[in-house]
């Protein structure tokens, strides 16, 4: 999982060079969604959705739609690799979270300590690294922001989500996330026909880094909880810094 994430940052790099932040984020929701969501129906897996909508369009929200649109418009400003790197931070929030919404996954001792120079390390990241130029921290910002999104979904999916499987969640939030972001894309819909490069790269990047990679996560987080499966963004950074400066 941490290996096709570490590639998403690459992938998105090359979408924007033709097209917008909310095209690439729809197309990458849509085409995830157009693997899951058979890949659901097969398995019975989209039942017992009875009034869970209302969390369902939250964790879609805060999971998908908002950070993949963050994430993309933040790097038409800042590198795919230093992106990799900003969505690290989801453990760090999912963490602080965790001390006032889920006790389980509360961290003590020399792990709240390790949270607290997370948090350190972030802003000195955005301080060093972006800081004297203006949109570039926006843009840096607005990755944070995404892994915030990131811990607030991965938190409501575990805690309301948590009778539906793992392959049903990810084809649901993925389909209402399609409708929820389709609106903005075809408001930027490009002036001149994309190059082949961009639209190879926002495909890979919906049906293997979202498609797939979504049914690995939501695997992770029905058996090992939130704060475990948010570890793999401290492996992703090095995959993204890689696929970065090997091949851009």
């Amino acid at each position: 999982l941490a290996a096709i994430w570490g590639a998403s940052y690459l992938l998105i790099k090359i979408g924007v060079r033709d097209l917008s932040a909310p095209m690439i984020a729809f197309l990458r929701i849509a085409f995830g969604a157009a693997v899951l969501v058979p890949l659901a129906l097969r398995r019975g897996a989209l039942g017992n959705l009875a009034g869970l909508w209302p969390m369902i369009v939250a964790v879609a929200i805060a999971q998908v739609a908002a950070p993949f649109l963050l994430i993309a418009l933040g790097e038409q400003e800042i590198s795919s690799s230093l992106a990799g790197i900003l969505v690290g931070s989801a453990p760090i929030f999912t963490a602080i979270l965790a001390i006032f919404f889920a006790q389980e996954e509360r961290s003590e001792g020399l792990q709240l300590l390790g949270v607290f120079v997370g948090v350190a390390g972030l802003v000195l990241l955005l301080g060093l690294d972006v800081g004297d130029s203006t949109a570039q921290l926006l843009g840096g910002l607005a990755v944070v922001l995404a892994g915030l999104g990131y811990a607030i979904g991965g938190l409501l999916a575990k805690r309301h989500l948590g009778s539906i499987q793992p392959i049903g969640v990810a084809a649901i939030v993925l389909a209402v996330s399609t409708a929820l972001s389709a609106p903005a894309a075809l408001f930027t819909l490009p002036e001149e026909a994309p190059g082949v490069g961009p639209l190879v790269a926002v495909a890979t990047l919906g049906v293997v880094g979202t498609g797939i990679a979504f049914a690995i996560f939501y695997e992770l987080i029905a058996s090992v909880g939130p704060a475990r499966t948010f570890l793999v963004t401290y492996l992703a950074p090095v995959f993204a810094v890689a696929y970065g400066v090997l091949l851009l």
